[in-house]
Protein backbone atom coordinates (compact mmCIF):
# COMPACT_ATOMS: atom_id res chain seq x y z
CA UNK A 1 0.00 0.00 0.00
CA UNK A 2 1.71 3.35 -1.05
CA UNK A 3 2.36 6.19 1.22
CA UNK A 4 1.59 9.88 1.35
CA UNK A 5 4.56 11.20 -0.39
CA UNK A 6 5.18 8.60 -2.27
CA UNK A 7 6.27 9.04 -5.85
CA UNK A 8 5.68 6.48 -9.13
CA UNK A 9 6.45 7.39 -12.69
CA UNK A 10 4.07 6.76 -15.01
CA UNK A 11 5.38 6.94 -19.05
CA UNK A 12 7.20 10.28 -19.46
CA UNK A 13 5.68 11.85 -16.45
CA UNK A 14 5.27 11.35 -12.37
CA UNK A 15 2.50 10.83 -10.35
CA UNK A 16 2.62 11.67 -6.37
CA UNK A 17 0.44 9.83 -4.10
CA UNK A 18 -1.18 12.56 -2.13
CA UNK A 19 -3.80 13.30 0.36
CA UNK A 20 -7.36 15.66 -0.42
CA UNK A 21 -6.76 18.74 1.25
CA UNK A 22 -10.39 18.96 2.39
CA UNK A 23 -11.11 15.49 3.19
CA UNK A 24 -8.09 13.61 3.71
CA UNK A 25 -8.77 11.41 0.80
CA UNK A 26 -5.58 9.33 -0.61
CA UNK A 27 -5.31 9.05 -3.92
CA UNK A 28 -2.39 9.23 -7.25
CA UNK A 29 -2.29 12.67 -9.09
CA UNK A 30 0.00 14.23 -11.46
CA UNK A 31 2.69 16.09 -10.18
CA UNK A 32 3.73 19.37 -12.08
CA UNK A 33 6.90 21.07 -11.49
CA UNK A 34 7.28 18.48 -7.88
CA UNK A 35 3.78 19.50 -6.82
CA UNK A 36 0.33 17.93 -6.82
CA UNK A 37 -1.46 19.18 -10.12
CA UNK A 38 -4.82 19.41 -7.99
CA UNK A 39 -4.18 19.37 -4.61
CA UNK A 40 -8.39 18.46 -4.00
CA UNK A 41 -9.86 14.88 -5.06
CA UNK A 42 -12.44 15.35 -7.84
CA UNK A 43 -15.59 15.29 -5.27
CA UNK A 44 -14.68 18.15 -3.31
CA UNK A 45 -13.43 19.91 -6.78
CA UNK A 46 -16.92 19.55 -7.74
CA UNK A 47 -18.24 20.88 -4.80
CA UNK A 48 -16.22 24.14 -4.68
CA UNK A 49 -17.95 24.81 -8.19
CA UNK A 50 -21.71 24.22 -7.55
CA UNK A 51 -24.05 27.54 -6.88
CA UNK A 52 -22.61 30.87 -6.98
CA UNK A 53 -18.93 29.18 -7.09
CA UNK A 54 -20.01 27.64 -10.74
CA UNK A 55 -18.75 29.15 -13.71
CA UNK A 56 -22.27 28.76 -15.36
CA UNK A 57 -24.21 30.73 -12.51
CA UNK A 58 -26.62 32.85 -13.51
CA UNK A 59 -28.44 34.15 -10.77
CA UNK A 60 -30.09 30.91 -9.70
CA UNK A 61 -33.17 31.57 -10.90
CA UNK A 62 -34.74 30.10 -13.98
CA UNK A 63 -38.57 29.21 -15.82
CA UNK A 64 -39.03 25.82 -16.35
CA UNK A 65 -40.95 24.59 -18.79
CA UNK A 66 -44.21 24.55 -16.95
CA UNK A 67 -44.02 28.01 -16.64
CA UNK A 68 -43.10 27.92 -12.74
CA UNK A 69 -39.88 29.43 -11.58
CA UNK A 70 -37.36 27.37 -10.09
CA UNK A 71 -34.95 28.58 -7.00
CA UNK A 72 -31.74 27.72 -6.52
CA UNK A 73 -31.14 27.28 -2.33
CA UNK A 74 -28.07 26.38 -1.19
CA UNK A 75 -27.33 23.07 1.12
CA UNK A 76 -27.20 25.03 4.00
CA UNK A 77 -29.81 26.92 3.78
CA UNK A 78 -33.54 26.57 6.14
CA UNK A 79 -35.66 25.59 3.03
CA UNK A 80 -32.80 23.02 1.53
CA UNK A 81 -35.42 20.14 2.39
CA UNK A 82 -38.47 21.59 -0.04
CA UNK A 83 -35.72 21.32 -2.86
CA UNK A 84 -35.31 18.92 -5.64
CA UNK A 85 -31.86 16.62 -5.53
CA UNK A 86 -30.28 19.33 -7.50
CA UNK A 87 -31.03 22.10 -5.25
CA UNK A 88 -34.19 23.79 -6.85
CA UNK A 89 -37.65 24.52 -4.94
CA UNK A 90 -40.61 26.42 -7.10
CA UNK A 91 -40.49 29.92 -6.08
CA UNK A 92 -44.53 30.11 -5.27
CA UNK A 93 -44.00 27.61 -2.16
CA UNK A 94 -40.63 29.32 -1.33
CA UNK A 95 -42.27 32.86 -1.20
CA UNK A 96 -45.39 30.80 1.24
CA UNK A 97 -42.78 29.22 2.88
CA UNK A 98 -40.82 31.71 3.88
CA UNK A 99 -44.20 33.94 4.65
CA UNK A 100 -44.89 30.73 6.85
CA UNK A 101 -41.54 30.43 8.62
CA UNK A 102 -41.43 27.22 7.95
CA UNK A 103 -41.09 24.18 5.27
CA UNK A 104 -44.06 23.11 3.35
CA UNK A 105 -45.01 19.33 3.72
CA UNK A 106 -45.21 17.47 0.34
CA UNK A 107 -49.07 17.28 0.64
CA UNK A 108 -49.22 21.38 0.85
CA UNK A 109 -50.26 23.08 -2.98
CA UNK A 110 -49.81 26.65 -3.28
CA UNK A 111 -52.55 28.03 -5.50
CA UNK A 112 -52.22 30.71 -7.91
CA UNK A 113 -55.79 32.74 -7.48
CA UNK A 114 -55.08 34.68 -11.03
CA UNK A 115 -53.91 31.14 -12.70
CA UNK A 116 -50.48 33.14 -13.70
CA UNK A 117 -48.01 30.32 -12.63
CA UNK A 118 -44.89 33.37 -12.70
CA UNK A 119 -46.78 35.70 -10.43
CA UNK A 120 -45.31 34.85 -7.09
CA UNK A 121 -46.92 37.86 -5.16
CA UNK A 122 -48.08 36.65 -1.83
CA UNK A 123 -51.25 38.34 -2.39
CA UNK A 124 -52.13 35.99 -5.51
CA UNK A 125 -50.48 32.83 -4.10
CA UNK A 126 -53.01 30.79 -1.65
CA UNK A 127 -52.15 27.49 0.97
CA UNK A 128 -54.48 24.81 0.21
CA UNK A 129 -54.13 20.77 0.81
CA UNK A 130 -53.85 18.38 -1.44
CA UNK A 131 -57.25 17.14 -2.35
CA UNK A 132 -59.19 20.99 -2.74
CA UNK A 133 -56.73 21.87 -5.20
CA UNK A 134 -58.69 20.30 -8.32
CA UNK A 135 -61.90 21.00 -6.88
CA UNK A 136 -60.88 25.09 -6.04
CA UNK A 137 -59.65 25.11 -9.90
CA UNK A 138 -62.98 23.90 -11.07
CA UNK A 139 -64.93 25.83 -8.88
CA UNK A 140 -63.05 29.17 -9.97
CA UNK A 141 -63.19 28.38 -13.65
CA UNK A 142 -66.73 27.87 -13.43
CA UNK A 143 -67.39 31.33 -11.75
CA UNK A 144 -65.36 32.70 -13.99
CA UNK A 145 -67.99 31.50 -16.34
CA UNK A 146 -71.39 32.53 -15.22
CA UNK A 147 -69.66 35.96 -14.44
CA UNK A 148 -69.28 36.02 -18.43
CA UNK A 149 -72.40 34.56 -19.37
CA UNK A 150 -73.98 37.43 -17.02
CA UNK A 151 -72.34 39.90 -18.24
CA UNK A 152 -73.42 38.55 -21.75
CA UNK A 153 -77.12 38.52 -20.17
CA UNK A 154 -77.05 41.79 -19.22
CA UNK A 155 -75.91 43.51 -22.22
CA UNK A 156 -79.12 41.63 -24.08
CA UNK A 157 -81.25 42.90 -21.64
CA UNK A 158 -80.17 46.44 -21.89
CA UNK A 159 -80.51 46.25 -25.89
CA UNK A 160 -84.40 45.20 -25.26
Amino acid sequence: MPEIGDIRKAGTHKQGYSACIDCGKARWVWLVKGKPQNPRCDACARNLRIGVNSPAWKGGRSKASNGYILIWVSPDDFFRPMATSRGLVSEHRLVMAKHLGRCLQSWELVHHKNGIRDDNRLENLQLIMDLGHKSLTLLQKRIELLESENAFLKSQAVMT
